[in-house]
């Protein structure tokens, strides 16, 4: 095999590939020894025609796509792993130049990863953020505290107020016809969610345990199109009130929810919590900042195979969350009018841009010349295992090469980071 690379532009090289004759005549016999099985002729046994009778009576290319099909891969493979450089990010298209009985001539034109230098990515003046912590933040945190351990306490001596949660039965008609989804035995409602279509709840205000009635509504305009702006009736039946009981912020309060005594030491840790999320979230926020500043700064010629390849990795994440909501991909896009080429399209800016980012880290790291020693890898395995409660020796035996790979690029970014808030300053 002979092989000659041409680069078209910055993302197309085209390979040109030649097979001697005696090459092509063994992929070519390799093809009839597979496929020969298959053909029957009078005069002989299924699976015993001669290849010449064959290529006699079917054309003499009658093994051709077989044979490349299997060729090709063999030999597209032996030249990458002789060229390192080229990195492909779509299947080649392939041209058959030349078939003679000297062998074959081939064209594979590939789309290659784009060769990225980041030339501007030092002294770039970075905004500097940051996020106090407010005495009402500290309140949200002790509610949400109060939320946690509140509980259901049963209402027997008063009507239903809102803020209660009930359970009720209901039957909805429009013009004396039940309709569609419009029945329901034992529902909860929270009463004041606006869970329901408006004037429902407010309706069911006032009832007390037991109680049935009749109550008027309007569906709004914007709504399914055989009930949108029809007026129903509903019949509801009540059969339990409750209402949420949350504790008195205390030091009794403090003592059930924390290691603390006190209420002062409570909201202290608290704050202390709170600055340490906002802290992360302002150094986050200023790291993306600055990548974003250096990309912009950073011309790259994306190739649309490779967006394409990230948005089909996203719509894949997105589907494996909705499937542990127990949601199908076909049910969300019926659901939200949505087709997946549409889909697709709205992913387009955000995978161009996470595109973009990998290949400018990429070009930081090989320009930078950032590796990951031993000593840090086994730091760091080190602490996963602490973390994990697990022997460490144990803990990197149990690692795939695919997590063994991940936790050294995590450290290698870890690493870009530090000297890119090294060589560019936080503006105050």
């Amino acid at each position: 095999m002979k092989y000659k690379l041409t680069k078209k532009d910055e993302n197309q090289v085209e390979i040109k590939v030649t097979l001697t004759a005696a090459e092509w005549e063994a992929a070519n016999e390799a093809a009839y020894q597979k496929n020969k099985g298959k053909y029957a002729l009078q005069g002989f046994r299924k699976g015993h025609v001669p290849r010449k009778v064959l290529e006699s009576t079917y054309g003499k290319g009658v093994f051709f796509e077989e044979a490349f099909n299997d060729v090709f891969p063999e030999y597209y493979g032996q030249i990458l792993d002789k060229e390192p450089s080229i990195y492909p990010v779509d299947r080649p298209d392939i041209d058959i130049e030349k078939v003679s009985d000297d062998g074959i001539v081939f064209l594979a034109n590939v789309t290659v990863k784009p060769e990225v230098t980041v030339e501007e990515y030092k002294g770039i003046e970075v905004e500097k953020i940051s996020y106090p912590v407010s005495e009402e933040d500290v309140d949200t945190e002790i509610e949400k505290a109060r939320e946690r351990v509140s509980r259901m306490v049963p209402v027997t001596d008063r009507a239903a107020q809102d803020g209660d949660t009930v359970v009720i039965d209901y039957s909805g008609s429009v013009n004396g016809e039940k309709f569609q989804g419009g029945t329901a035995e034992k529902q909860t409602l929270v009463l004041g969610s606006k869970q329901f279509i408006p004037g429902f709840e407010e309706q069911v205000v006032g009832m007390k345990l037991d109680e049935e009635k009749d109550i008027d509504v309007k569906f709004p305009e914007q709504y399914t199109p055989e009930l949108a702006g029809k007026d129903a009736v509903f019949h509801i039946k009540l059969h339990e009130i409750k209402f949420k009981e949350v504790p008195e912020v205390n030091d009794d309060f403090v003592k059930d929810v924390s290691e603390f005594n006190t209420l002062a030491e409570y909201r202290a840790d608290i704050r202390k919590n709170l600055e340490e999320q906002n802290a992360k979230r302002a150094e986050t926020e200023m790291e993306n900042a600055l990548v974003d500043k250096i990309c912009d700064k950073t011309p790259i010629n994306i190739p649309q195979a490779m967006i394409e390849s990230q948005i089909d990795s996203m719509i894949q994440e997105m589907q494996y969350r909705m499937m542990y909501q127990g949601v199908k991909m076909e049910d969300y896009l019926k659901y939200t009018g949505t087709t997946m080429e549409q889909l697709r399209e709205s992913y387009q800016e955000q995978a161009k841009k996470s595109v973009k980012t990998r290949l400018v880290f990429e070009a930081l790291i090989k320009q930078e010349k950032l590796e990951v020693t031993d000593e840090e890898y086994e730091q760091k395995v080190s602490s996963m295992a602490e973390t994990a409660k697990k022997d460490v020796e144990e803990f990197k035996k149990g690692l795939p090469e695919r997590q063994v790979e991940y936790i050294k690029n995590e450290i290698v970014i870890d690493k870009l980071f530090k000297l890119l808030k090294e060589l560019n300053p936080v503006k105050e």
